[in-house]
């Protein structure tokens, strides 16, 4: 039954990946009335995700946000499938890295410095990578879930690894670092999925309390390896700018907590800037602290 699913998607995610731009976003605005007023994909998730993150809204406001994240979510699974694709140079066109990042990153190549990058379900985070890769310098290995469907599962990693970037399974993290040590890479976490509550670093975050990965906390003092957070700023429909938001250069020297205190405290300042481009959708609150 899944192998007849993906046989039957996977003709109509290639002619969307063939599809001008124009064509693209209007068959996003027709899957937006669908998935918002038809089938109502996860309104409850999403609407009570948003009451809980922005208490001072009104009903009408919350109402507001929820369609401006849908006509969003729409826009970023056709965009995903263009990866299949673009050509280069549409996507430098589309998702670029602001100079002075590049710049900053270049330069701790140049200083022989691999790098941990951290972002959020924010913005179009699978265009981020491909801008990486062809923008900087550093061999980009992206963490990631693989997919239980090993036809999607494959077709995910072809389009992530169009452009260079390589990927890791998430539980093969710190022996696939280890490998690579002898490279200048850069390593991309994903830091707010939703880890086993015992394991995790809580906090609170979007006035909620919320458990947060220590993976990337742990990973960057074992290796040393300076830490940036970047943002992946939606500038107008179809068009990203990244930007590194701020650089920890010797995260082995901070607090326990401290790393994942302040990439957390980023994101919320980032999502708050453009909630409606966050994966509201996500059932980020589904645990409690113990």
């Amino acid at each position: 039954m899944k192998r007849a699913g993906y046989l039957i998607a996977l003709p109509f995610i290639y002619f969307i990946s063939l599809a001008p731009f124009w064509l693209l976003y209007l068959i996003s605005d027709f899957f937006f009335v669908l998935v918002f007023y038809v089938i109502r994909y996860r309104r409850k998730v999403v609407e009570g995700n948003l009451r809980r993150s922005f208490p001072e809204k009104s009903n009408e406001e919350v109402l507001s946000l929820s369609r401006d994240f849908y006509r969003y979510f729409c826009d970023l699974l056709l965009e995903t499938f263009k990866t299949l694709t673009i050509s280069a140079e549409n996507m430098a066109k589309h998702c670029y890295f602001e100079a002075d990042s590049v710049k900053l990153i270049n330069q701790l190549y140049a200083d022989k410095k691999s790098i941990i990058i951290v972002l959020g379900h924010l913005g179009n985070w699978e265009w981020a990578g491909n801008a990486f890769s062809m923008q900087c310098k550093h061999q980009l290995y992206v963490i990631y879930h693989p997919l239980t469907h090993s036809g999607f599962n494959q077709l995910m990693i072809d389009m992530r690894t169009r452009f260079g970037t390589k990927l890791i399974a998430m539980k093969d993290t710190f022996r696939e670092m280890t490998n690579h040590k002898h490279e200048l890479t850069a390593t991309g976490f994903i830091a707010d999925q939703t880890p086993p509550p015992e394991t995790a670093h809580w906090t609170n975050f979007m006035h909620q309390d919320t458990p947060v990965f220590k993976g990337t906390e742990r990973m960057a003092a074992r290796f040393k390896y300076p830490t940036l957070y970047i943002n992946v700023n939606r500038v107008k429909r179809g068009y990203y700018e990244i930007k590194v938001e701020d650089v920890v250069l010797n995260p082995e020297q901070l607090p326990e907590g401290q790393l994942t205190e302040w990439h957390t405290h980023l994101l919320e300042r980032a999502i708050r800037t453009n909630p409606a481009t966050w994966l509201w959708s996500h059932k980020r609150w589904k645990h409690s602290r113990k």
